[in-house]
């Protein structure tokens, strides 16, 4: 029952559709202009630096709430299961954010979600996390390269540190936690999936945080 309230709570979070709610603010609907995503990347290219960075903060801010919330009310009565039920948590806040109800389920990509799963979740997510998008974004331009190395090493760090007792549970629930974080993974590389072919095709679109410029 827990882990079913954990999802609902994260995916009423995931609601929360900044850029779609900011795009409205400012009289468009950001999802009919650029690639049609409601996320923080094509609000940046549509509408601004400014607004990226505050579509990019509430994003992030609904996955954080979620998952401190989620802390809140069950870290004393079940410790050893507290990072499967964040996990939970976040994972339906990304799935809010993705596939939002009232948008017709056409929402954003999932990864300033991500990004405050990864901020919230695990002081040892932070640095890997921090490194692999800005490494990767600083030396190509390319946010999909950055989000999908990201979502690599999540997968992999995730694995690594369950099976170094590192968040306190038995195999059985470390396996539950693997298949979340994995269906998480391949989710964010289906969404991911047009992006993929133009980073193989060297025709991704790359973006610039001070000015517009396409190449």
């Amino acid at each position: 029952m827990e882990r079913i309230i954990c999802l609902a709570i994260g995916y009423v979070f995931g609601l929360f559709q900044t850029a779609y709610i900011y795009g409205k603010l400012h009289g468009i609907d950001i999802r009919n202009y650029g690639s049609g995503n409601a996320g923080t990347t094509n609000t940046l290219r549509v509408l601004g630096t400014k607004a990226g960075l505050i579509v990019l903060f509430g994003d992030i801010m609904k996955c954080i709430l979620v998952v401190v919330l989620t802390g809140f009310l069950y870290g004393k009565s079940h410790p050893d299961t507290i990072y499967l039920l964040k996990l939970y948590a976040a994972a339906g806040a990304i799935l809010g954010h993705n596939f939002p109800f009232y948008l017709h389920f056409k929402g954003g990509k999932g990864i300033a979600a991500t990004a405050g799963l990864i901020l919230s979740y695990h002081p040892y997510f932070i640095p890997m996390g921090v490194i692999l998008f800005f490494g990767a974004f600083f030396l190509t331009h390319y946010v999909s390269l950055g989000s999908l190395l990201v979502y690599a090493g999540f997968m992999i760090e995730i694995i690594v540190l369950g099976q170094m007792g590192t968040f306190g549970l038995n195999q059985a629930h470390l396996i539950e936690l693997y298949i979340i974080a994995a269906f998480l993974t391949v989710m964010a590389y289906y969404k991911h999936r047009e992006n993929i072919a133009r980073l193989l095709k060297g025709e991704e679109r790359k973006t610039y945080l001070t000015h517009k410029k396409d190449s």
